[in-house]
């Protein structure tokens, strides 16, 4: 384990030379001064004031006591790199990252714990007559003291995080393969790895495709802040929102990261079929590259379930638009529009003729005239109610496929 070495402070300050038994002395006075310096601490730092039998407790004491010893070994000896305390600090600066908590009052308890320790020993170098430049050195010491121990804590706290992260990311990307993964999901089994992953298990998700955007990997960060699961490197990326329906925070995240970005939102599922609205998600972002859905924008699969329906098994509608529509293609390709046009309205309005003419923007007679050249060419079929089911998904459809060109 590498500790930095401390910056702004000299390693070997040019120290004047001091009564050689102000170390021993000093050293005889530790335990009395750890106690003073514990109280302290425990009286202006909140944190701190804990049971002495706790966790914190002992950590405190032998914080206090290494920090009062690196001080004496630099009496002794200035040249002391003091390392092996300094390593002590590092992992208290680790414990803190690791226990989820801020730095903030380890180093209020270094500024309170040097400033008391620095009082009660410069008493006693005061007490033994020392001269003024002596004590000025001793100073500078334990200004040393209190900046390497706070450095190595700092450094011990920055390294637990980033490798905390480093292994949040990691476990929060093995619970998204298990929540996308075929099959079955026990909920049993996600609810251990979202634990580890400290991810709150959802009542509902939905999973949003979206069109691949190199050189963008910027863009997660607010979503994983608001909660989703992320995968910027899978092909579509994609990412699992919690509870989508309630969730104002990743709505705002959600337009932030996008700028523009065509993506697709799954419909909202339990936590354990969030496959199924992978699948449907990724489906509507290819219909949206082909331009069957709208090609840019967010298209929810909510508002398109008959289409990623009618698109769900292609070669059987194309078989299916081949044998209904048939007799179309009897007629030129522009009559055959226009009739495709008319007989799906007419169909979808009830066979009501003034509503026709209405979506059509064309005169009523216009769709009387058609009407009758649909009569020639389908005849009774135009009545039959299974007929006219399968009449409106060719069409659906047809009209669908011309919107590509």
């Amino acid at each position: 384990m590498a500790v930095p070495a401390p910056h702004g402070v000299p390693d070997r300050p040019d120290t004047p030379p001091v009564p050689p038994d102000l170390a021993k002395l000093l050293r005889d006075q530790l335990a009395a001064v750890a106690d003073q310096v514990e109280e302290e601490v425990r009286r202006q730092v909140p944190e701190y004031a804990r049971p002495a039998d706790g966790a914190y407790g002992r950590n405190l004491r032998a914080g206090v006591v290494q920090a009062l010893t690196l001080f004496v070994d630099h009496v002794a000896d200035p040249r002391d790199d003091g390392g092996a305390i300094a390593a002590t600090y590092y992992e208290l600066g680790r414990g803190e990252a690791l226990e989820g908590r801020s730095l903030d009052a380890l180093q209020s308890a270094l500024r309170v714990g040097g400033l008391h320790a620095w009082r009660l020993m410069g008493r006693t170098a005061e007490e033994l007559g020392l001269d003024s430049t002596v004590v000025a050195a001793l100073g500078e010491l334990a200004f040393r003291t209190v900046h390497e121990v706070a450095q190595a804590a700092a450094a011990g706290y920055a390294e637990a995080q980033l490798r905390s992260s480093d292994e949040l990311e990691r476990r929060r990307g093995r619970l998204l393969d298990l929540l996308l993964e075929d099959g079955p999901v026990a909920l049993e089994a996600v609810q251990d790895l979202a634990h580890g992953a400290r991810w709150p298990v959802p009542r509902t998700v939905a999973v949003v495709a979206l069109a691949a955007a190199p050189d963008r990997r910027e863009e997660d960060r607010p979503l994983a802040a608001a909660g989703a699961l992320v995968d910027m490197e899978s092909r579509p990326p994609r990412m699992l929102v919690p509870d989508p329906d309630g969730s104002g925070r990743f709505g705002r995240a959600f337009t932030l990261a996008l700028r523009g970005r065509p993506a697709a939102i799954g419909p909202t599922v339990a936590v354990t079929e969030a496959a199924q609205s992978l699948r449907i998600a990724t489906r509507a972002l290819g219909l949206m590259g082909r331009g069957v859905l709208p090609r840019q924008g967010v298209v929810r699969c909510a508002d398109h379930l008959s289409t990623l329906l009618l698109y769900g098994d292609e070669p059987l509608l194309e078989r299916l638009r081949e044998r209904v529509l048939a007799p179309l293609d009897t007629v030129s390709a522009g009559q055959r529009d226009r009739l495709a046009e008319t007989l799906l309205a007419w169909l979808l309005s009830g066979s009501n003729v003034p509503d026709v003419a209405v979506r059509l923007h064309i005169h009523p007679q216009t769709v009387r005239y058609r009407l009758r050249q649909l009569e020639k060419l389908f005849g009774d079929a135009l009545h039959d109610p299974e007929t006219r089911l399968d009449l409106i998904l060719a069409l659906r459809a047809e009209s669908l496929r011309a919107r590509q060109n």
